[in-house]
């Protein structure tokens, strides 16, 4: 069953809060809209399974279509309904990022810099400092609790988010969170410098193939990526080809494997799941198939993903890319 009240809450920082390292330690951030309500958005930071550390990928200069479909949503909370053709997040079929290049750190440790509470203040203190910056907080909301003040911050009335983390493929214990387009995160934005910056988290007990309609572990191996495990990737699209529609778009898949690869069964699937056959047969290794894209597949030229699933329908490699990437006619866009 997925969460019940899944949306992204539009604020300012107002303060931060950190916690030790015992029990089930949070970073509390205290924010408000630019009504006047409060909240506080309640981010884990060290899990309740073994291993106990979190997983964290942090993109500095985060450039994907989502932050588009953000554009003009109201300052508050805003309930996100479930698909993929708007500003929900889902870290296996959004193509936010490379699962593979999440790293791990411990909630809080002595010293500076060495912990995933030093790491959330870095940036969550910056837009503290800044007025013009927003947080953008995805998650599930808790409140408002009219007779009851915030148990950390104090406000009344009690009102928050929770949930900032990936929301789907759990262990047994907390399978019934289970969903997709749900998944939890802070996207910062920074308008000054023209400037977003996406955390996102997730629990080493959760896995990366999930089911597209329940969001529950595979029966496959779950684990995450591999960085050299993965032997065919998109390296290029042709996403706005010059004449006039329809366009003939394509996408370039890499064998970067040492072996031939069959690619019978392969599909490549747009930013609505619509699909189509990769060609089959064998890749060499090291080389490039320039596929073209048939069936109703198509790249947006505001912005968009290109997934590429194998012959067991599991995702073997994701992009995405924006509208500004998109706007050369006749240019490819390289991944």
């Amino acid at each position: 069953m997925p969460l019940k009240a899944y949306g992204v809450l539009i604020t300012r920082a107002v303060d931060v809060r950190r916690e030790g390292s015992t029990g089930t330690p949070h970073y509390q951030i205290h924010l408000a809209d630019d009504q006047g309500t409060h909240y506080r958005a309640a981010v884990n930071v060290r899990s309740q399974e073994e291993p106990s550390e979190l997983l964290y990928l942090v993109a500095d200069d985060l450039r994907h279509p989502v932050t588009a479909h953000l554009e003009g949503l109201p300052s508050g909370w805003n309930t996100l309904p479930p698909g993929p053709d708007g500003p929900n997040l889902d870290f296996v079929r959004g193509n936010l990022f490379d699962p593979a290049a999440m790293r791990s750190l411990p909630p809080d440790a002595q010293g500076p810099d060495n912990d995933l509470a030093d790491l959330l203040d870095h940036y969550v203190r910056r837009a503290v400092a800044d007025p013009a910056a927003r947080m953008y907080v995805f998650g599930e909301r808790f409140g408002p609790e009219a007779a009851v003040r915030d148990k950390v911050f104090g406000f009344l009335p009690g009102n928050g988010v929770h949930d900032i983390h990936m929301n789907q493929g759990n262990s047994a214990r907390f399978q019934g969170d289970d969903g997709v387009w749900q998944d939890g995160g802070l996207l910062l934005h920074f308008p000054a410098q023209s400037r977003w910056v996406g955390i996102f988290l997730a629990f080493q007990s959760q896995a990366w193939h999930t089911d597209d309609i329940t969001g529950h572990t595979l029966p496959v191996d779950g684990s995450r990526p591999d960085p050299e495990g993965r032997p065919v990737r998109i390296v290029a699209a042709l996403v706005n080809p010059r004449g006039p529609a329809p366009e003939s778009e394509t996408v370039t898949l890499l064998n970067a494997s040492p072996d031939p690869l069959d690619l019978t069964g392969w599909r490549l699937a747009d930013r609505l799941d619509h699909g189509c056959a990769v060609p089959p047969g064998p890749l060499a290794p090291g080389a490039c198939l320039v596929v073209p894209l048939t069936d109703g597949v198509q790249l947006g030229n505001q912005g968009g993903r290109i997934t590429l699933l194998d012959a067991h329908g599991l995702k073997a490699d994701g992009v995405s890319y924006t509208a500004g990437q998109a706007g050369r006619e006749g240019w490819t866009v390289v991944f």
